[in-house]
Protein backbone atom coordinates (compact mmCIF):
# COMPACT_ATOMS: atom_id res chain seq x y z
CA UNK A 1 0.00 0.00 0.00
CA UNK A 2 1.58 3.21 -1.41
CA UNK A 3 1.67 6.01 2.18
CA UNK A 4 0.26 9.12 1.03
CA UNK A 5 2.25 12.42 1.08
CA UNK A 6 0.06 14.54 3.54
CA UNK A 7 2.66 17.76 3.11
CA UNK A 8 4.64 17.11 -0.41
CA UNK A 9 3.21 17.25 -4.25
CA UNK A 10 3.71 13.68 -5.59
CA UNK A 11 3.33 13.46 -9.21
CA UNK A 12 0.13 11.41 -9.42
CA UNK A 13 -0.84 14.93 -7.93
CA UNK A 14 -0.25 16.87 -10.90
CA UNK A 15 -2.90 17.90 -13.38
CA UNK A 16 -1.13 19.79 -16.05
CA UNK A 17 1.74 22.38 -17.21
CA UNK A 18 0.55 25.39 -16.65
CA UNK A 19 3.44 28.67 -18.28
CA UNK A 20 2.81 32.09 -16.76
CA UNK A 21 5.11 34.70 -18.19
CA UNK A 22 8.57 33.39 -18.45
CA UNK A 23 8.07 30.70 -15.80
CA UNK A 24 6.25 27.09 -15.97
CA UNK A 25 4.73 25.85 -13.13
CA UNK A 26 2.61 22.52 -12.33
CA UNK A 27 -1.07 22.75 -11.68
CA UNK A 28 -1.49 20.37 -8.73
CA UNK A 29 -5.05 19.40 -6.65
CA UNK A 30 -5.23 17.74 -3.04
CA UNK A 31 -7.88 17.76 -0.40
CA UNK A 32 -7.83 21.79 -0.50
CA UNK A 33 -7.99 22.43 -3.82
CA UNK A 34 -6.01 23.27 -6.42
CA UNK A 35 -2.51 25.18 -6.04
CA UNK A 36 0.32 25.82 -9.16
CA UNK A 37 4.16 24.15 -7.60
CA UNK A 38 7.08 24.04 -9.44
CA UNK A 39 8.88 21.27 -10.90
CA UNK A 40 11.70 20.83 -8.54
CA UNK A 41 9.14 20.08 -5.68
CA UNK A 42 7.67 17.51 -7.25
CA UNK A 43 8.55 13.90 -5.45
CA UNK A 44 11.28 15.30 -3.14
CA UNK A 45 9.13 13.83 0.03
CA UNK A 46 9.42 16.83 1.99
CA UNK A 47 6.77 19.31 2.43
CA UNK A 48 6.08 21.95 -0.91
CA UNK A 49 5.76 25.14 0.58
CA UNK A 50 3.46 25.96 -3.22
CA UNK A 51 1.14 23.89 -1.03
CA UNK A 52 1.21 25.70 2.44
CA UNK A 53 2.64 28.91 2.01
CA UNK A 54 0.06 30.93 -0.31
CA UNK A 55 -3.99 31.48 0.25
CA UNK A 56 -5.71 29.38 -2.45
CA UNK A 57 -7.39 31.91 -3.52
CA UNK A 58 -4.64 33.54 -5.16
CA UNK A 59 -4.21 30.48 -7.47
CA UNK A 60 -7.78 30.36 -8.33
CA UNK A 61 -7.86 34.17 -9.42
CA UNK A 62 -3.75 33.24 -11.21
CA UNK A 63 -5.46 30.43 -12.99
CA UNK A 64 -8.61 33.00 -14.18
CA UNK A 65 -6.35 35.26 -15.78
CA UNK A 66 -4.68 32.48 -17.63
CA UNK A 67 -7.78 31.69 -19.16
CA UNK A 68 -8.68 28.61 -17.12
CA UNK A 69 -11.31 27.53 -14.89
CA UNK A 70 -10.53 26.37 -11.67
CA UNK A 71 -13.83 24.98 -10.47
CA UNK A 72 -14.40 23.43 -13.55
CA UNK A 73 -10.69 21.37 -13.11
CA UNK A 74 -11.13 20.49 -9.86
CA UNK A 75 -14.47 18.38 -11.07
CA UNK A 76 -12.53 16.82 -13.41
CA UNK A 77 -9.44 15.85 -11.64
CA UNK A 78 -11.54 15.16 -8.01
CA UNK A 79 -10.81 11.44 -8.35
CA UNK A 80 -7.06 12.45 -7.76
CA UNK A 81 -7.34 13.44 -4.99
CA UNK A 82 -5.35 11.49 -2.05
CA UNK A 83 -6.96 10.71 1.17
CA UNK A 84 -5.41 10.04 4.64
CA UNK A 85 -6.91 7.68 6.44
CA UNK A 86 -10.07 5.35 6.54
CA UNK A 87 -13.32 7.95 5.97
CA UNK A 88 -15.25 4.96 6.81
CA UNK A 89 -13.96 4.63 10.26
CA UNK A 90 -15.22 6.17 13.26
CA UNK A 91 -13.87 8.83 14.81
CA UNK A 92 -12.87 8.58 18.57
CA UNK A 93 -13.20 11.28 20.64
CA UNK A 94 -9.74 11.76 22.30
CA UNK A 95 -10.86 13.31 25.65
CA UNK A 96 -13.64 10.08 25.97
CA UNK A 97 -11.20 7.94 25.22
CA UNK A 98 -8.75 8.61 27.86
CA UNK A 99 -10.80 8.67 30.11
CA UNK A 100 -12.18 5.54 29.35
CA UNK A 101 -8.46 4.17 30.20
CA UNK A 102 -8.85 5.70 34.12
CA UNK A 103 -11.53 3.33 35.02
Amino acid sequence: MERVNRFGTTQDMIIQEVIEGDATYLLAIDARGLYLTTPDRIDTRMADLNRYAVARKSFEERLEKLGFSPVDIFEEHKGKIQTVGDANKKKINPLKASKRGLS
